[in-house]
This record gives C-alpha cells, sequence and structure tokens, in this order.
C-alpha cells in the first residue's frame, strides 16, 4: 500500500538519546527506555530482549516515531516508537545515525 507524500511529511521522526533502560518485570521481551529529545523526555516500550541487553543501548542515539498514537505494555505507557529493521533470518538491528547528530534532530 503507498501512502501520499503529503502523510509521510506527517510523521515525526526524530533521533533520540536513550538515558535509561531496565527490563520490565514479568515480560520475556520488553524494555522500557526514557529516551531524550533534547527539549523533552518520553519513556519507550519495545520486544527487544532478545537482541539487545539493556545496558548495550544506553547512551546510543536511534531513530524514533514520536506521533504514533500512545499504548500501554505491561501497565506502562509507550510516548514513542524505537525504530527497528529485521531481515529474512530474524536477524533485528535498531536504526541509528551514521555520524554523531543532535539530539531531537528531525528525520526527513
Amino acid at each position: 500500500m503507498e501512502i501520499s507524500f503529503e502523510s509521510f511529511l506527517k510523521l515525526n521522526l526524530r533521533i533520540g538519546k536513550i538515558v535509561e533502560t531496565k527490563k520490565i518485570v514479568g515480560s520475556r521481551n520488553l524494555i522500557k527506555m526514557t529516551v531524550d529529545f533534547g527539549v523533552e523526555k518520553r519513556s519507550s516500550v519495545a520486544g527487544l530482549l532478545q537482541y539487545y541487553k539493556p545496558e548495550e543501548i544506553i547512551g546510543k542515539k536511534y531513530a524514533f516515531v514520536l506521533n504514533l498514537q500512545r499504548r500501554k505494555f505491561m501497565g506502562i505507557e509507550s510516548q514513542c516508537m524505537i525504530l527497528a529493521a529485521e531481515d529474512d533470518k530474524g536477524n533485528v538491528v535498531l536504526i541509528k545515525p551514521e555520524t554523531d547528530i543532535e539530539v531531537g534532530s528531525r528525520i526527513r
């Protein structure tokens, strides 16, 4: 399905720096992250434990979607979504900028 360019422009894609992480108690796969976007911090919940240890991603910058509808996972509100790629073999990698850039930078 194709979307219009105007619809794409509605996505608020930004670079965020993960400043805190923890495994969600009672979950096999979920990590709760606190993400700094420069002007604000948001929480994000993602099913990444089988690919990343929580401490591996602290202090690193990744791509996030900020204007998705918020959802709760195991009672914790996710206020943004980290972007990842998955190949046909089930390998998952988080999307990050190739060089350093300021947190909160808009992805266009």
